[in-house]
């Protein structure tokens, strides 16, 4: 209602807040909150600013990349926001990593501040609302509920979504079950430098890959990608030196690449007229129940399969199960439910 651009701008302040707060958990004027707030509570309630940030930038960005591309090149489009948004994923562990040893942790956190103040001013000064549809009208308050519920009603939609999300069970696993794998092995691990490796290729094979397969079916290239990336972390059951690491990686971005653009793309040719933000924003929700499923389960795995008598490495036959359960899933409802 108020415009792609001051979300947007709304969006990078609340996260610039949000990272130095972070960043300042330590602080003298926090003392007084901290002394006052139990340390789990106080911790997060600081985390729920920062959290607000990308839950408004990446529907908003992807809604203008849906309403600035013509029907023709909307694939090509998704392919350049996706490598755009991992062309930060690829620097930041490695600013990170960087910040970590030199000046401290909490300054990952601060620096990281400087980058989405920087980002607000870029918004503000360049950025370019898209145009509207002349037969669009900016919503009320009372209709963006309801078109809340009638995306919630869309009961093949909401199927749809979370089958997917069983993607980002085993995408999150990267993050969450990975470093914690690498560290129980090695606790010098530099788990930073190498979550580099599927943000980098992702930049550099999104075009390669998204021109390999132009022609295949949607739903069945979907189904392809969720299978390659549910499948590269068998690779770690050969073996878990840097090398295996780095190649487990490597195909799970290859996966990730046929996946995402298409999956964009085809949540973005569902949306009525004007409500691409909407629907680009429930495109998200996979994101979010991955998270929340896949992260309990990273711990689980390591915790279980970490204890005497069992073997660390077996934990990557559970994530490599959701993936293909996923790919299974997805192939069932392309046939019953789709069509």
């Amino acid at each position: 209602r108020i415009g792609f651009r001051r979300t947007l701008a709304s969006a990078y302040l609340i996260l610039t807040i949000g990272y130095f707060l972070l960043g300042s958990l330590s602080a003298d004027f926090l003392a007084p909150l901290r002394e006052a707030v139990p340390l789990y509570w106080f911790v997060l309630a600081i985390l729920m600013v920062p959290a607000l940030g990308p839950g408004v930038v990446k529907p908003v960005v992807a809604g203008t990349t849906a309403r600035a591309s013509t029907e023709q090149v909307r694939a090509l489009g998704f392919s350049i926001y996706y490598t755009i948004v991992n062309i930060g994923g690829t620097l930041g562990p490695l600013m990170a990593f960087f910040v970590r040893r030199t000046l401290g942790l909490e300054y990952v956190f601060r620096v990281s501040a400087l980058f989405t103040a920087a980002m607000f001013v870029v918004t503000i000064l360049f950025f370019r609302e898209p145009a509207r549809s002349e037969t669009s009208q900016p919503t009320t308050v009372g209709q963006a509920i309801r078109n809340l519920f009638v995306v919630f009603g869309n009961l093949k939609f909401i199927a749809f979504l979370l089958i997917f999300s069983g993607f980002y069970v085993v995408f999150w696993q990267q993050y969450v079950a990975l470093p914690l794998f690498l560290r129980r092995l090695n606790p010098e691990a530099n788990v930073d430098l190498l979550l580099m490796v599927d943000p980098a290729t992702v930049i550099l094979f999104t075009f390669l890959i998204s021109y390999l397969t132009r022609g295949a079916p949607t739903f069945l290239a979907l189904t392809v990608g969720v299978a390659i990336s549910g499948l590269s972390w068998l690779l770690l059951m050969v073996s878990a030196t840097t090398l295996f690491v780095i190649v487990a990686l490597f195909v799970l971005a290859l996966g990730e690449i046929v996946v995402s653009p298409r999956y964009y793309d085809y949540v973005s040719r569902l949306a009525p007229v004007g409500q691409q933000g909407l629907y680009m924003g429930f495109s998200f929700l996979p994101v979010a129940v991955g998270d929340l499923v896949g992260s309990p389960l990273g711990g689980w795995m390591v915790s279980h399969f970490g204890q005497d008598g069992r073997r660390l490495e077996h934990m990557w036959l559970v994530a490599a199960g959701v993936g293909l359960l996923t790919a299974a899933l997805m192939f069932v409802y392309d046939r019953m439910v789709r069509r």
